[in-house]
């Protein structure tokens, strides 16, 4: 951290203790808006529920009993009644990639169940289809077809597309399909023109373009720097006004899930100046931090970075990648993966996508400029090396408080979690992983034993570490309450639970989204919690998260987020309503029809497919009048029978 860092947090938080120490009446005369009516979750463990919270300019004034706060009621106080709904403080994105989310959400959804549709190729070619008709003006814009989402080990033929498949949707046309890890890709004939790839181009560094078995020419599968080199080519015609446009579409989305912090990790020089300029049109909702990638231009980032935002945006620190991704069998791992699908040797371990040497660099030239590092390091190796570059740049430079960052972690030894705690390296975790690919995982990547400790939250939090939970959209939807979820109860698809000791109270699951997560951005003393002084940050939620059934925290909704006393997005009637349903606010009677209707159906099913998952997925699906007058029926008969 620099001097001027340092002195500012000290200026900062003198400010905070005068503040707290002022008598009310010299603090401020009348708050602007008071929120009571429901539960107050504050985070702050030293008062850590409250009544009401009274805003004045967008900062917290008051968080307390109803009876204190509303002494700060004057003529022109808006009341807000929460009419029971949850009030938390907003979530910070510990590791995401906003523009890249603003990506996802303009290009055809290749996401599999319960994100989108694509479990087969079959599927994933009829919705590229389907968008193409719906985006004829922009597809004429960007001159490319581009959909994002998919996932192999979700697909019926538990492969990737090929070139030839996307060929069937256009071979005059550039189609590229970006795997959901962000990790891999498979462009077209087309597009493989177009970027230079043939039978005569070799792999490059840190990357892979996937064969055609026994042959040098390319199947469409690009992984790694080999994607990374060639979608920017695909993707010229975006220029700099389409990126501005990406950044804005992030933000809104990241918004819509209660975040009022989003981030943009692994930025290039370009997308950093884009955002600068959506910044300087007032563009940013929310505030944005992006972390430049380290191996791209190192005195762009001394020249940018800075603890403060400058309308809403500000350059954080640095991004280095060390490997790739678990679930795409890209990462480094320290033995073989377990039982890889694909044309893999025997004892294949994954690859770097950096040299030893460009890591032990990268992270010595960040300590030596007090830098904040981030680092995507997914396998047992990667990390194996993180942890020796970061003890040799300490024990050269000293151990500086600049808080870097472990992000991912997949796979950690136990041992491997030790020494990130003993060298004060932040945890950013994905506990999402055990929803979505846990399953793939305790199959194929590292098997039944490990799998049980992939994103190790519970020994983190054994050893009384913090650590953030973080959805690395686009990869997943940047969604709070499914990371929540994942964090609390690892749930994977099929319903198994992946390593319940690795599972964290709910309380520590809602720390990693909000005041840990700002914490790890050096941002704690004004975000993350609800405390006098803080900025007024909030998120509004359908539920209390710590009053439900934890099997059911992904149900809960944002009905509403608040970015300093300003309400920046509302939930539409229509998820208001999916809510109040989940919640059981419809008639009783009703209710009780519907929870018939979804045992009747669970009970219908095979027996090898009635999981816990299984029944959460009937209980969220409509239940038209032909289910409930199925269960009607059902009674019906059996009175009969009985008279």
């Amino acid at each position: 951290m620099t001097t001027f860092q340092l002195n500012r947090r000290v200026f900062l938080a003198g400010v905070a203790a005068s503040a707290l120490f002022a008598p009310v009446a010299m603090a401020a005369e009348e708050a602007g808006i008071i929120y009571s009516g429901g539960p107050i979750i504050t985070l702050d463990d030293a008062n850590p529920r409250v009544e009401a919270v009274a805003v004045k300019d967008g900062l917290i004034l008051a968080a307390g009993t109803a009876a204190d706060v509303m002494k700060l009621k004057g003529a022109n106080t808006k009341m807000v009644d929460l009419g029971g709904r949850a009030l938390l403080p907003g979530f910070v994105d510990s590791h995401g990639h906003m523009v890249g989310g603003g990506l996802q959400a303009l290009s055809a959804n290749m996401l599999p169940p319960p994100d989108g549709p694509n479990n087969s190729v079959a599927v994933i070619q009829q919705t590229l289809r389907d968008w193409v008709s719906k985006n004829e003006d922009l597809i004429k814009k960007a001159n490319i077809i581009l959909g994002f989402g998919y996932d192999n080990s979700q697909l019926a033929e538990l492969r990737h597309p090929t070139k030839e498949e996307l060929d069937e949707i256009s071979t005059d046309l550039p189609v590229a399909i970006i795997h959901q890890s962000g990790h891999l890709a498979v462009l077209n004939s087309k597009a493989l023109e177009l970027v230079g790839y043939s039978a005569e181009t070799p792999d490059p560094a840190g990357g892979v373009i996937q064969r055609k078995p026994g042959t040098a020419e390319p199947n469409g599968v690009l992984e790694e720097t080999a994607m990374m080199n060639a979608l920017p080519k695909l993707l010229g015609n975006i220029g700099p006004a389409g990126v501005q446009a990406l950044a804005i579409a992030g933000s809104e989305l990241w918004a819509s899930f209660g975040y009022t912090t989003a981030q943009e990790a692994r930025a290039m020089p370009g997308v950093v100046k884009a955002m600068m300029a959506v910044a300087g049109d007032g563009g940013f909702k929310i505030d944005a931090v992006a972390y430049p990638d380290i191996l791209v231009d190192r005195d762009f980032i001394k020249q940018t970075v800075s603890p403060d935002y400058k309308n809403r945006f500000r350059v954080a620190g640095a991004k280095l990648t060390i490997d790739g991704s678990p679930q795409g069998f890209t990462a480094w791992r320290d033995r073989s993966y377990y039982a890889p699908v694909g044309n893999y040797q025997p004892g294949y371990s994954g690859y770097s996508a950096a040299t030893p040497e460009q890591v032990m660099d990268a992270i010595d030239w960040a300590y030596a400029n007090d830098m904040q590092i981030i680092t995507h390091s997914a396998g047992e190796r990667a990390s194996d090396l993180l942890i020796t570059a970061v003890s040799t740049a300490q024990a050269k430079h000293g151990k500086k408080p600049t808080r870097p960052v472990l992000i991912h972690g997949h796979f950690e030894r136990e041992d491997q979690v030790d020494s990130f705690v003993s060298l004060g390296v932040f945890p950013s975790l994905f506990p999402m992983h055990t929803f979505y690919w846990g399953d793939w995982h305790r199959d194929h990547t590292v098997g039944p034993g490990l799998a049980d400790n992939i994103t190790p939250t519970g020994w983190y939090l054994k050893r009384g570490a913090m650590f953030t939970s973080h959805h690395d959209a686009p990869v997943a939807l940047p969604d709070s309450m499914r990371i929540l979820d994942a964090t609390v109860t690892r749930r994977t698809r099929s319903g198994d639970i992946l390593g319940p000791n690795q599972r964290v109270p709910v309380d520590a699951g809602l720390k990693a989204l909000s005041l840990w997560a700002a914490h790890q951005i050096f941002e704690e003393d004004r975000k993350g919690s609800i405390e006098k002084g803080k900025l007024a940050d909030f998120v509004i939620l359908t539920e209390d998260p710590a009053a439900v059934d934890p099997e059911t925290l992904d149900q809960i909704v944002v009905a509403e987020t608040i970015k300093e006393g300003v309400t920046i997005y509302t939930a539409p009637p229509e998820k208001l309503k999916k809510a109040e349903r989940n919640n059981g606010q419809e008639h009783p009677f009703s209710t009780f029809l519907a929870t018939l209707a979804v045992d009747r159906d669970f009970r219908n099913l095979p027996e090898k497919r009635q999981t816990p998952l299984a029944r959460k997925i009937l209980a969220n699906a409509p239940h038209n009048r032909g289910c409930v007058s199925g269960v009607m029926f059902d009674i019906l008969s059996t009175m009969t029978e009985k008279a």
